[in-house]
């Protein structure tokens, strides 16, 4: 999965129609450069890239002194894909990426409930890592790991545990209301059509 498709259908969804230098400006704004890596580039790269795969739609071109503004809008398969991206970015286990912080940003675009849903399955399989984890480190000296690997085991699995516990205080706090969703008025991103 790209955290990249994830933010730029987002903030597509978001404006309802945008360009790049929108998209691009818009991800800077969040930061998305640095916790994310989402590069200028990439953007304009992954905007073209989900036109070709009718997830986004050319809606109007603008000319100027420079290269043309294409502005562009989802479809209604472009709508399928941002959600199956932020379901997937909200249940991956995998901490390496930068999924799961696209799929902070953007969770407000989901009803209080789901994300309640998505982010306790993503402790269940959090926990599952950590036990994995766990039992790799417990056995690595018998399969002949060397004690600087076996060392590292720990820091996955101290690492997936504070995740872990943060996901469960981010619940708890969706529990208590904290939070605009979209089900609640006003939704923190209102989706202009």
């Amino acid at each position: 999965m790209s955290a990249t498709r994830l933010l730029v259908l987002g903030v597509v969804r978001i404006s309802g129609r945008a360009h790049g230098y929108q998209v691009r400006r818009e991800l800077l704004n969040w930061r998305a450069d640095s916790w994310a890596s989402v590069q200028p580039g990439s953007i304009y790269h992954a905007l073209k890239k989900m036109a070709r795969e009718e997830l986004l739609e050319e809606v109007e071109t603008e000319s100027g002194r420079g290269p043309d503004r294409v502005a562009y809008q989802l479809t209604e398969a472009g709508e399928r894909e941002f959600f199956r991206l932020l379901t997937g970015a909200l249940t991956d286990a995998d901490i390496t990426g930068h999924e799961l912080s696209a799929g902070i940003v953007l969770m407000p675009m989901l009803e209080r409930s789901r994300a309640i849903e998505l982010l306790k399955l993503l402790e269940v399989r959090l926990d599952g890592a950590t036990a994995e984890t766990a039992h790799t480190a417990e056995h690595a000296r018998e399969w002949g790991h060397p004690p600087h690997v076996v060392r590292m085991y720990g820091l996955w699995g101290g690492l997936t545990e504070t995740v872990r516990s943060w996901v469960h205080d981010l619940v708890t706090a969706l529990e208590a209301g904290e939070y605009q969703m979209a089900d609640d008025e006003p939704p923190t991103f209102p989706v202009h059509r």
